[in-house]
């Protein structure tokens, strides 16, 4: 993503400023946020419709017991995000560049296939989400809300074509809005405190349905298309001249990364609470986005229900934005070409809209997306973890070992809920969880 040209264009002026703090010839403390925006970017996918779901289903149904699993997945997007914009500083390819570059063209065509799956699920979640908040924002009919959500969304992706930094600050506004509503959120419902502490720190899968949430949150988390996208955004963001730059880059895309994703942890942790808080005790049968909104009015108030909504519309906007941009990525990483983003939109939102005119239950629609995502989600993070572990690629900035090991560890706890998941979805028991 470049500037249009213009001297004195947004982007331009990061550029030249990035470049003075590379440099060395100007710093303040003002510096660390030139260097912001391609995790922040990264971050409203762990802020999407889909994490609505299924916190509503995971603090209704359970109260705190699930909220290690939001816990544990956001530290393992922590991880593995922090390696996908290494990929990009230290390489200058993205994640599908190298995979097309480095695997066999049949594994490349079946990566790229899982990936348009996974970005077809993503695109459900994020338009059922921006169009189930307009719909009950205004009493419109959910096909119209979804119909207003596309075109808004493909309006602000217009604004890509400004530069790379329009586009950070239009989606990093969009994450304070949701942010915000949360925190005050916070102060509405009646928290158990010392019951959440010990949710966060207690692993538990009480039964079936817990488990199904759990991988349903760690896919709505711990997202496949923003594995891909970070090492896009950082790519060509900034050229580092020698390895002391490249360690300064990677320095600041680390001490963001820490930072943009604990908010968004944060804020799917603030989710499971108010569900849990508002939900847990005598409306466990909450399970529905629609019916969360509607009980939260007579309990917490309409201000409560307003602000759930506001941040319902700015999670499905926002994420349709970074979900189309990844897809642009994606598809030019795997196969070297680009379609125009109308069109973009137009296939992966297709099958949002044959759900809705089907009837289907846009909440179950939703949480049964996520777990599409968490089955897609270990190819790219085996590709990320065989890439950055290679010195012929990484050079000295090949992973640590304790870095190697915590990053096999999280594909490994992925891989295995899904292999649970699956064999439970084809009529096997797992004990204990019968």
């Amino acid at each position: 993503m470049r500037g249009t040209g213009q001297t004195s264009s947004l982007t331009d002026r990061t550029n030249a400023a990035i470049v003075n703090a590379m440099s060395g010839r100007k710093r303040s403390l003002m510096t660390p946020l030139l260097f912001a925006g391609p995790a922040v970017i990264a971050s409203i996918a762990y802020m999407d419709p889909g994490n609505f779901a299924t916190n509503i289903q995971a603090g209704s149904r359970y109260g705190y017991m699930l909220l290690w699993v939001v816990v544990m997945a956001n530290m393992i997007a922590m991880l593995f995000q922090a390696l996908s914009a290494r990929l990009g500083i230290v390489t200058h390819k993205n994640l599908a560049e190298m995979c097309r570059d480095q695997f066999r063209k049949p594994v490349v065509w079946g990566m790229w296939g899982s990936s348009e799956i996974a970005a077809m699920a993503t695109d459900l979640a994020e338009f059922l989400g921006g169009a189930l908040g307009l719909s009950l924002l205004f009493h419109m009919p959910l096909l119209a809300g979804m119909g207003i959500t596309a075109l808004v969304t493909y309006g602000l992706l217009m604004v890509e074509k400004r530069g790379f930094r329009p586009v950070e600050l239009m989606i990093g506004g969009l994450v304070a809005v949701i942010a915000l509503c949360y925190l005050i959120e916070m102060f509405i419902a009646p928290v158990d405190w010392a019951a959440a502490g010990l949710g966060m720190v207690t692993p538990q899968l009480p039964d079936a349905q817990a488990l199904t949430i759990a991988v349903g949150i760690i896919g709505a988390t711990v997202m496949p298309h923003a594995i891909f996208l970070h090492s896009g955004l950082t790519q060509h963001r900034t050229q580092a001249r020698n390895p002391g730059e490249c360690r300064k880059l990677l320095r600041f895309s680390n001490i963001e990364v820490v930072i943009a994703l604990t908010l968004a942890g944060l804020v799917n942790i603030a989710m499971v609470i108010m569900a849990a808080s508002a939900f847990h005790s005598g409306h466990s049968e909450v399970a529905e986005i629609e019916t969360a909104y509607h009980t939260l009015t007579p309990l917490l108030g309409i201000g409560a229900a307003g602000f759930f909504l506001l941040s319902l519309i700015a999670s499905g906007i926002s994420s349709s934005v970074v979900g189309t941009m990844a897809g642009q990525m994606i598809m030019q990483g795997f196969v070297g070409f680009r379609i125009p983003v109308w069109l973009r939109r137009l296939v992966t939102m297709i099958p949002a809209f044959i759900v809705v005119a089907m009837g289907v239950n846009a909440t179950d629609a939703l949480v049964y997306s996520q777990v599409v995502l968490s089955l897609a989600l270990p190819a790219p993070m085996i590709a990320l973890v065989i890439f950055t572990g290679r010195r012929d690629i990484m050079g000295e900035f090949v992973n640590s070992r304790r870095t190697a090991v915590l990053s096999i560890i999280g594909t490994v706890v992925i891989v295995a809920l899904n292999i649970i998941l699956l064999l439970q979805t084809f009529g096997v028991n797992i004990p204990g969880l019968e």
